[in-house]
């Protein structure tokens, strides 16, 4: 297929997807992964549907080789966040074409993914297209977004047979941003980690009508929050970061002089980038007392804390007592939740692959290696399948991950047409140089 006809089927099958209401909770996914399935199956793949609940299925498709090699996965998760309607410029539901663009919820995250893998796979599949060397795979999940319960973490414990892979293309980067007078395409090569915690004030209850009878646990909070909003960023390098440096020209052993170059150049594009680097720590929730007219004994605040990989706890507890210094000995500590970063080398074939295909369909761009800050499917299958090299890349040309990443989980998400077909080609090559 031509890269036009890429772009108009990939736009069609995204538009399809969007009018799939699958916000999650409650999921209801079903609908959408029916629809994969016969798409699919009517370009010659074998399908099969797994399900953990019988309404939030998940679909695992194959093109099978005729002879030994590795298999290459192409994943994607079909469930989105939620949407209201009354802040967006058109129908988060509608999937409609407006200047270039297609809206909707989804499109972005990561329904435009999903859609361009089905596409690459159909086009492959009817063209007759089979493996010489392995297997292709494509992995259509329920249940990203609330953790993978009943999709990719289920899948992976309960059938692990059945989505085992060598290679894996999932979510996580892929947009282009410009330095130093190049174009760069991230990879995710890994994923921070997750160590949320519950910081507690205490003091003494009163009535709050007589503010000094009692000691306010609520105020003890107030130069916490200054401490957080006025941290400077600690720098721990993990291999992707520091990989991540060297591509763009910096040194990896001077990181705050690089972040110094780079906020310099551009502030925007240090905003995305900096969270790799080091150890954050986000306010996002806060309890006090339960009644108006009492002064509370007890104040929290949850931080989510999230930790590069190859870090654990005890990075966390370092910046923890960095930011609150001294003052830190005042308040209770209890992790809430902990979850290890995780990686893949950021040098191999697959790697190499996409490196090339970007060469060649962007000339003079280069690809570089990046940290996903959130989550990913691609934990539950780096977990599973220890050998498994997995990345996240959906490349974009035309949208930069300036323009995109402010949209994802906001109003009017959206994508350019024109990345569609991008995308789509993409995992066309990459299937096609990988297993021949």
């Amino acid at each position: 297929m031509s890269l036009s006809d890429l772009q108009a089927e990939t736009t069609e099958v995204l538009a399809r997807l969007v009018r799939f209401n699958t916000v999650n909770p409650p999921g209801n996914e079903r609908p959408a992964i029916e629809y994969l399935a016969g798409y699919l199956e009517d370009a010659g793949l074998r399908t099969e549907l797994l399900a953990c609940d019988e309404n939030r299925p998940n679909l695992v498709a194959d093109l099978e080789g005729t002879g030994d090699g590795p298999i290459l996965c192409y994943l994607g998760h079909v469930d989105t966040v939620l949407a209201d309607p009354s802040e967006w410029a058109h129908d988060p539901w509608s999937g409609d074409v407006v200047d270039g663009f297609l809206w909707g919820r989804g499109a972005l995250d990561m329904k435009s993914q999903v859609a361009a893998e089905a596409v690459a796979a159909a086009a492959l599949g009817r063209e007759g297209w089979r493996p010489a060397n392995g297997h292709l795979r494509l992995v259509f999940v329920a249940d990203e977004e609330t953790g993978g319960d009943v999709g990719a973490h289920w899948l992976t414990t309960v059938h692990p047979a059945k989505v085992r892979c060598d290679m894996l293309i999932n979510e996580g980067g892929g947009e282009v941003f410009e330095y130093g007078g190049a174009r760069r395409y991230g990879v995710c090569a890994g994923e921070k980690g997750i160590f949320r915690f519950k910081l507690t004030a205490h003091g003494a209850a009163g009535h709050a009508s007589i503010p000094r009878t009692g000691d306010n646990a609520l105020l003890k909070l107030g130069p916490v929050l200054d401490k957080l909003a006025g941290a400077k960023l600690s720098v721990q390098l993990s291999e992707a970061p520091a990989a991540f440096l060297r591509s763009i020209g910096e040194d990896p052993d001077d990181p705050a002089a690089a972040l110094a170059r780079i906020e310099a150049a551009d502030p925007a594009l240090l905003t995305l980038l900096e969270p790799m680097f080091g150890v954050t720590l986000t306010p996002t929730m806060a309890h006090a007392s339960d009644k108006i007219n009492v002064i509370p004994s007890r104040a929290y605040l949850k931080i989510d804390c999230r930790v590069p990989p190859g870090f654990g706890e005890d990075a966390a507890h370092e910046r923890i007592a960095h930011v609150l210094g001294a003052d830190g000995r005042d308040f209770e500590i209890e992790f809430t939740e902990k979850v290890m970063g995780n990686s893949s080398p950021t040098a191999s074939p697959l790697m190499d692959a996409i490196d090339r295909w970007v060469q060649a369909n962007d000339p003079g761009a280069d690809t570089v290696p990046v940290i996903l800050p959130g989550f990913s499917d691609s934990k539950w299958f780096r977990d599973a399948f220890p050998d498994c090299v997995a990345y996240g890349f959906f490349p974009q040309r035309h949208m930069s991950v300036l323009e995109a990443a402010p949209l994802v989980h906001n109003a009017d998400e959206r994508i350019d047409v024109r990345d569609l077909g991008f995308a789509a080609s993409s995992y066309v090559d990459i299937a096609r140089e990988l297993l021949g």
